[in-house]
């Protein structure tokens, strides 16, 4: 028989459980075990002043709270709030932020929150300091008594430096400084940042979490009382929001998060130890290579590597040669959809990163970074081996 309701999970429901379940609730009028998309802009209220929990939809929308919800449990956090882009995402976030506060952020970031920090926040007196935060002693030196954030990503895009999150989160608060982590890279599946002591988390819902490349999207997940109050203040009154049916197609993807991140897990591991085999391949970029400097760390925090990896060719001629030549990968931005894509990041990801900042990064113009997709492992081994041997 039908049960209404929410579905109950107890405190020890695991992964998978929660993926497929937490935020769900069976439509009440018809039984639905998928959540409606609720496209629409207002709602009936019954008298003045009386409605039923909803007034406007930038304000509430069913189907985008259910995804919240959905995944503020997978992160094991409180509250979630998801945003048109993973960069409107970061920028509520830095709404915490006032005029003289510095953030540091790990140097390695994704070029477009380089981007929005070094040329448009910059200009509201904010500053920030961009250094390997792989290194704590590095990050130690740097907090000032203005610093207020530290802004982590770990993977790195794209030359995959893991920052103990732990670590980081225990010298944050002992200066009282939120720790952000961005998790795009992971996924809650491979590692859960607030579990080791993170204020905030984000993703771009585009990437893993939606996994299928058909929506464009961001999440913050909170903690803290006073983050979550303000946040649910700038997603309204911003209105940068994710629109129902985006939230719906996320819904979608993260009830097959597990199983595609094990797979996701396995080729990237595969291709991997593939390349760093190759005699034209110069060097791998993978945290599940004992080669990796961080390799144990990785093995530590993380579940699993990811489907992330880049390597070097050693040229731009290389380079454009592997990327015009593979037939399987997808020469194209954006990652963690079920099909493989290849990238070139000092032209794509990371074009607007000056190229001095890249070179010391260890961006080469011979990089190539690839998203593995969840295709048979051999068949993208035949398809890079075919593009290398035209190098």
């Amino acid at each position: 028989m039908y049960r209404t309701g929410i579905v109950k999970l107890t405190s020890r429901a695991r992964f998978s459980t929660i993926c497929l379940h937490a935020g769900q609730e069976p439509d009440p009028s018809t039984g639905a075990i998928i959540v409606p998309i609720y496209q629409t802009s207002t709602y009936v209220q019954e008298a003045l002043g009386k409605h039923k929990g909803y007034e406007y939809a930038r304000t509430q929308n069913p189907t985008r709270m259910a995804l919240e919800r959905n995944i503020a449990a997978m992160e094991n956090g409180r509250e979630g709030f998801a945003f048109a882009s993973g960069m409107a995402a970061i920028g509520a976030i830095a709404t915490l932020l006032k005029s003289g506060d510095h953030v540091i952020v790990s140097d390695n970031t994704y070029g477009g929150t380089f981007r929005l920090f070094d040329k448009v926040l910059t200009r509201y007196q904010l500053t920030f300091t961009y250094l390997d935060t792989s290194d704590l002693d590095a990050v130690a030196r740097a907090i000032s008594p203005s610093t207020r954030m530290l802004f982590v990503e770990t993977p790195t895009n794209p030359v995959m430096r893991i920052t103990d999150l732990r670590a980081a989160a225990d010298l944050a608060h002992e200066h009282d400084v939120r720790l952000v982590v961005d998790n795009t890279f992971a996924s809650p599946f491979i590692q859960r940042p607030i579990e080791l002591g993170a204020d905030i988390v984000t993703h771009s819902t585009t990437k893993y979490l939606n996994g299928h490349s058909d929506s464009v999207g961001g999440i913050v997940v909170a903690q803290r009382d006073e983050d979550i109050e303000w946040l649910r203040f700038v997603q309204n009154a911003e209105g940068a929001i994710l629109g129902p049916f985006d939230s719906f197609l996320v819904l979608r993807g993260t009830k097959t998060l597990p199983l595609r991140m094990q797979q996701h897990n396995r080729n990237g591991l595969a291709l991997a130890e593939f390349l760093a085999a190759h005699p034209k391949v110069q060097k791998v970029f993978y945290p599940g290579l004992c080669t990796h400097p961080h390799h144990d760390l990785a093995r530590r925090q993380m579940n699993g590597f990811g489907g992330m990896l880049a390597f070097d060719v050693g040229s731009i001629d290389a380079a454009r040669r592997v990327l015009n030549s593979v037939r399987l990968h997808a020469l194209a931005e954006s990652l963690g959809g079920v099909e493989t894509l290849i990238s070139h990041p000092a032209s794509m990801t990371h074009a607007s990163v000056p190229a001095d900042r890249r070179a010391a990064l260890g961006i080469t113009e011979g990089m190539i970074r690839i998203s593995a997709g969840i295709e048979d492992v051999e068949d993208l081994k035949e398809d890079l081996a075919q593009a290398l041997d035209r190098v």
